[in-house]
């Protein structure tokens, strides 16, 4: 990984400042005054016999030589790939001044002790709501990954439209804490234990993507209350983590909100991280950061759940349709196989039409999907039974052009 010199220094002093604080035993010590531990950080305390015959030599229980951040060996001298990508984090996040980004690793590691977040992945949350309801979060795994690779977290805030779930949610400020915990819990193990932290960074982050349809808005002040609890938390303990935010499907008052008030409340580098699409333009914001096999299909996009047919690996091809203009797809067949096809347009607004039309020319055309207006992502397949083509037809009559993703493969059929 290239760096420039100035970041190469501010590096190297962070690490030998790392590795001073834990080989003296004092990197948990509060930064603001008062010792994790209840010691004071002040003027330091007269010795004992005791002290002295064990300086340098904490016991096994005080000793910080093995702490470790999110699987990653903090000591610098440990040699791990990961500990740089780490600590490059915590530099960025406060513009590469050491001294403030070492206050703010001392901090994150003081509230996971306070916090208790190493055992948040073995709590029992309850049993009426599950992880993934709680928090709103679907796909989180490695197979849904930006365009570099990074890790992709759905959050679903709609799904608090159900009276039942917010109060079990949100019923109580307890119960609101532990929304908070269980979000942290989704944060951990769904997002910051499953990254690699390799050098090159490519997949130390995520993308966020948080969908606001039916949220209810600010009307649901518990839990919006709960959300703005934890985007401090994730912007104080887990910097640069979250590469991008982007919320999709926004309504119109939060749209207008952050274009009137979030520039001017917000720092521009923060606003930078985040994307806003109101819901005819999900798919079109979606694709400047993933691509579209792994865009879920209810994004307009061409990953589906389950899906036995195609993998992220299978190409995908582009066709661009102008305005006004007629253009068609040709998928030559042999008999004997069966054809499967994947479509979407982004901004939808199309007609479009399926055929068989077989070589020769005695035989019939046969219309496999009849003209409609295309509002949504298209899969199809089709029994070959002589030679010919599959042609996809796609008509846009409107003023903009239209991009066409399509992608299809033909397997062996035996009747």
């Amino acid at each position: 990984m290239m760096m420039k010199k100035s970041t190469k220094k501010a590096l190297l002093e962070f690490r030998c400042k790392l590795e001073d604080a834990i080989l003296g035993n004092y990197l948990l010590e509060d930064p603001d005054g008062d010792a994790s531990t209840g010691k004071s950080s002040g003027p330091e305390k007269e010795l004992t016999i005791a002290d002295v015959l064990n300086f340098g030599n904490p016991s096994p229980e005080e000793s910080l030589r093995d702490i470790t951040l999110w699987g990653v060996p903090l000591l610098p001298s440990k040699g791990h790939a990961g500990t740089d990508v780490i600590l490059l984090k915590f530099l960025k996040a406060r513009d590469f001044k050491v001294k403030e980004a070492f206050e703010m690793l001392q901090r994150t590691l003081i509230w996971r002790k306070e916090f208790k977040t190493e055992g948040v992945l073995e709590e029992n949350l309850g049993s009426d709501l599950n992880q993934d309801s709680c928090t709103g979060s679907t796909s989180s795994s490695s197979s849904s990954t930006e365009k570099e690779g990074s890790l992709v977290c759905y959050n679903i805030c709609g799904i608090f439209n159900d009276k039942e779930l917010y109060e079990k949610a949100f019923g109580s400020e307890e119960k609101s804490e532990e929304f908070l915990r269980r979000i942290l819990h989704s944060m951990e193990n769904k997002g910051a234990q499953k990254l690699s932290f390799k050098d090159g960074g490519v997949d130390s982050s995520m993308l966020h993507v948080t969908d606001m349809k039916s949220s209810g808005g600010l009307a649901k002040k518990e839990f919006c209350s709960s959300c703005k609890k934890a985007l401090l938390l994730f912007q104080e303990n887990y910097p640069e983590i979250i590469f991008r935010s982007v919320f999709v499907n926004v309504p119109f008052w939060y749209y207008a909100y952050h274009k009137l008030l979030f520039r001017y409340r917000v720092a521009k580098k923060t606003r930078g991280k985040n994307l806003q699409a109101r819901c005819p333009r999900v798919a079109k914001t979606l694709l400047k950061l993933m691509d579209a096999e792994n865009i879920p299909v209810h994004y307009g996009g061409l990953q589906r759940d389950d899906d036995d047919e195609f993998s992220p690996e299978d190409g995908v091809s582009e066709l661009i349709v102008k305005s006004g203009a007629v253009e068609s797809i040709q998928i030559p067949a042999e008999a004997g196989v069966t054809l499967v096809w994947d479509l979407m347009v982004v901004g939808w607004d199309v007609t479009y039409k399926e055929e068989f039309i077989p070589h020769d020319e005695c035989s019939y055309r046969v219309l496999i999907r009849q003209t409609k207006k295309l509002e949504e992502s298209v899969r199809n397949s089709f029994y070959i039974s002589e030679p010919g083509k599959i042609l996809l037809t796609i008509d846009n009559d409107t003023f903009r052009k239209k991009r066409v993703l399509y992608r299809f493969k033909s397997k062996p059929t035996i009747i």
